[in-house]
């Protein structure tokens, strides 16, 4: 699989044009040469942030709906891997998008992340290879 990863927050910047961080975000995709992929719980995640705006909303399924954004799969044979992760880092402590996201990094040998939590993803580590490169940076 090819592609950036991408959390919560930028999705929900994205749409949002009064969020703090829309216009970085707006320019940081427009850099990207690779399709967004996220998993179903930072989706999950955004539309809750969304949750008081139906046309966010809707504009965030559109996003999938026009492959603009894709959904990378997890299994009951990720899940192991999730809890060991929120485990090794429960101090920050991981959430479980987190944790479904450095999963499909290692498993599909991502290096990027479009993400707006620099706190959490630059301690993180992939299994045992260097952490993950942050966008926007």
């Amino acid at each position: 699989m090819r592609g950036v990863l991408v959390d919560a927050g930028p999705l929900v910047a994205l749409i949002d044009a009064d969020d703090a961080h829309h216009d970085a975000c707006v320019e940081t995709l427009k850099s990207l040469g690779d399709p967004l992929v996220t998993v179903w719980p930072a989706f999950t995640e955004a539309m809750h942030l969304l949750g008081d705006s139906w046309r966010g909303q809707k504009a965030l399924w559109s996003r999938i709906e026009t492959d603009a954004l894709m959904l990378a799969p997890l299994d009951a044979g990720d899940a192991p891997r999730m809890r060991e992760l929120m485990e090794k880092y429960r101090d920050l402590p991981m959430d479980l998008a987190d944790a479904a996201l450095v999963r499909v990094a290692e498993r599909e040998s991502l290096t990027r992340i479009f993400t707006l939590d620099r706190r959490h993803f630059s301690i993180y580590r992939p299994g045992r290879r260097r952490r993950l490169a942050i966008l926007p940076a």
